[in-house]
């Protein structure tokens, strides 16, 4: 097949480099333009990201020569020579949503992993195998902002990746309140440990702004489409502790759970080895075989054992034991920058193709229900 032309905007950067290397050899998607922050543009990407590589996986060949542009100053020539871009910036939020939706008036569609459209009533936050049907969103999207082709989806936080994939099977018995601490990775902050010697034998037990997304995110990706907008899903109370841990990649959960039809370990057990989703459907690329892994063994997950569970992008679960307080506890894990960031990113990417939404530039645009 004739590949999608994808450019990277925020190239430069940890989730940008990640995009970097998850587009060599993809299938589907040929990386043709990087973009990044004014004071790199002109340089070859191979120059601009040297000293600040943070990829155990050498730079692509195939990315090394390109000449970065700005994102910010050359929208209009990004967006006329590929079919879609991935966003990764990192700019001021309101910034960003310019930025993004100045790009889809252009008529490029843009896969973002940033969260400033993740709050945009008819801008989809979709985790493929859970919430697929809110991309039909976007043919009202796309009315509001006047284009053909171009529009907006997001991935969801890093954060809730590790959780919300876990608690989804389990919506079938009545989810009524949830507890979630989750311990979460320097690479989230888009650090190393040679670029953050201070986290190294320390734990810090705050994350801005990241409790409050842990605990309404997931409201969103289980809501419902209504009049051309997502609506939250209610009757679920969520509450969030987040915490940062000397952890290169991977982030970790432990959450508690109280059902108002009480199930089994059993039967919870059966729901996380049965659930496949739209993803798996579909067989796309990027999707892992078995979305959700439980091990019996005590001790497990493990970031430095589990996080790299087909490709990075399966959810591993374990420790399924009742609690005194609520119904069940359980200890979740997923990697942050694969599953949780760039991975998720490419996934949406490949769902919005295979369903139709982004189609190639010298196409005529679908028109979907």
């Amino acid at each position: 097949m004739e590949k999608y032309k994808v450019g990277v905007i925020g190239a430069t950067g940890m989730v940008g480099q990640r995009f970097v290397t998850l587009l060599e050899n993809h299938p589907w998607f040929q990386l043709t333009t990087v973009a990044a922050s004014p004071r790199s543009a002109g340089k070859r990407y191979e120059e601009a990201v040297a000293d600040r590589w943070a990829m155990d996986a050498p730079i692509p060949q195939e990315a090394k020569d390109l000449v970065l542009l700005s994102a910010q100053d050359d929208v209009a020539q990004i967006a006329a020579q590929v079919d879609f871009v991935f966003s990764a910036v990192d700019m001021k939020k309101d910034e960003i949503k310019a930025l993004e939706e100045d790009y889809a008036k252009h008529e490029c569609p843009v896969v973002s992993n940033n969260s400033a459209h993740r709050w945009t009533p008819d801008v989809p936050m979709v985790i493929p195998e859970i919430n697929p049907e809110h991309i039909q969103v976007i043919k009202d999207q796309r009315a509001r902002l006047g284009t053909k082709r171009g529009f907006i989806a997001v991935k969801s936080n890093c954060s809730i990746q590790s959780y919300v994939p876990a608690l989804s099977p389990l919506r079938e018995f009545g989810i009524e309140k949830v507890l979630v601490c989750t311990y979460q990775a320097i690479s989230g902050a888009g650090k190393t440990f040679q670029r953050w010697p201070e986290m190294v034998d320390n734990l810090i037990p705050y994350i801005g702004g990241e409790e409050e997304k842990s605990e309404q995110e997931p409201l969103k990706v289980w809501g419902r489409v209504e009049n051309g907008v997502i609506v939250n899903a209610e009757g679920v109370s969520i509450t969030a502790q987040c915490l940062r841990v000397p952890v290169s990649n991977g982030h970790t959960a432990a959450a508690f759970v109280t059902f108002k039809n009480k199930p089994t370990m059993e039967q919870m057990k059966e729901a996380w080895a049965s659930f496949k989703g739209r993803a798996q459907e579909l067989a796309l690329p990027t999707a892992p075989k078995q979305f959700l892994h439980y091990f019996e063994e005590p001790d497990r997950p493990q970031a430095k054992l589990d996080r790299d569970l087909e490709g990075g992008m399966a959810v591993s679960i374990g420790r399924l034991r009742p609690d005194s307080q609520y119904d069940y506890k359980f200890v979740s894990l997923s990697h942050n920058t694969l599953r949780g960031a760039a991975g998720g990113g490419v996934l949406l990417a490949e769902l919005l193709c295979a369903e139709g939404y982004i189609v190639r530039a010298t196409s005529a645009p679908l028109e979907t229900a």
